[in-house]
């Protein structure tokens, strides 16, 4: 039982020891945790690992009493998260989760995390980098930070916060326009329409973070994680929705129609959805341009 009590609190402490980072990186400074996605090659689209890696760096962060504030982010200048890593999906990810990806976990501790979680947006945040914005309680956006949804142009959908707590924050109509036409829209239209919190220039984005930082490091963190707690209960029906959806989703990956986005990508040319919808329905698969 001693050997018990011990592990729980180094647990609690955040101290014990954490798994090795290829894909991100974690550092902690005066009080606040830093995890960055570390995949600029790819503009930090997340894969299997990814999200593995941002589950622990999460865990290892929010029960660390020493640690006030968390700060998502991307390598380098030109994005913050371009979603998942279209080129190890193939009708599959592969990996563990409902669609193969844990991403219904990863979403879950940033929401369940007892301290705010900030996402700090430079360059691309798009498709599922751009529901991470949307679930971390607060978003500062440099000025060249483009966000938007691109899953319904590539064969994928995210039915749950994706869908639900976008329109929760932006509106059902804005949601709808962001989803359906996977359209690109500039940090200030996403202040405008309640997406980011403020929008600073990229010279100054590393500085307005510590600032929000540090004024939130000034109060109670008790108080903050009550709250915080206050503000999931409103919209926790969500996790069961999408979670639900997600198994939707997991189907859909192994039709023609979603696999046509993949094909096209890696084909380099703009995919047809219907078609390739219209010879499955048809008993044919789909050939391979040339």
């Amino acid at each position: 039982m001693p050997v018990r009590r011990v592990r729980i609190n180094r647990i609690a402490r955040g101290v014990t020891k954490a798994m090795p980072y290829k894909d991100i990186k974690y550092g902690v400074r005066a009080g606040v945790a830093t995890i960055t996605i570390n995949r600029p090659e790819v503009h930090n689209a997340f894969r299997g690992q990814t999200c593995e890696e941002l589950i622990d760096a999460f865990n290892r962060a929010a029960w660390n009493e020493d640690i006030g504030v968390i700060v998502l982010t991307g390598a380098g200048e030109r994005a913050f998260c371009s979603g998942g890593d279209q080129k190890v999906h193939d009708g599959s990810y592969g990996g563990r989760g409902i669609i193969g990806l844990p991403v219904e976990e990863l979403h879950t501790i940033i929401r369940d995390a007892p301290k705010p979680v900030i996402a700090k947006v430079r360059g691309w945040c798009i498709g599922g980098g751009n529901v991470l914005a949307t679930i971390c309680d607060l978003t500062i956006a440099a000025e060249d930070a483009i966000f938007g949804q691109v899953g319904p142009a590539m064969g994928s959908a995210d039915p749950g916060y994706g869908a639900l707590l976008l329109s929760n924050i932006v509106g059902e109509k804005r949601a709808k326009e962001i989803w359906f036409l996977c359209r690109r829209y500039s940090a200030h239209e996403a202040l405008e329409m309640g997406l980011v919190n403020t929008v600073v220039p990229a010279a100054r984005l590393d500085a307005e973070v510590r600032r929000w930082c540090a004024e939130i490091l000034d109060k109670s963190p008790t108080a903050i994680a009550i709250l915080k707690r206050a503000f999931n209960a409103g919209t926790e029906h969500m996790r069961g929705i999408g979670n639900q959806g997600a198994q939707a989703v997991s189907l859909y990956y192994q039709t023609e129609e979603s696999k046509e986005g993949v094909r096209a990508l890696k084909e380099k040319r703009k995919p047809d959805f219907r078609k390739a919808r219209g010879m499955a329905k048809a008993g044919r698969p789909p050939r391979k341009r040339r």
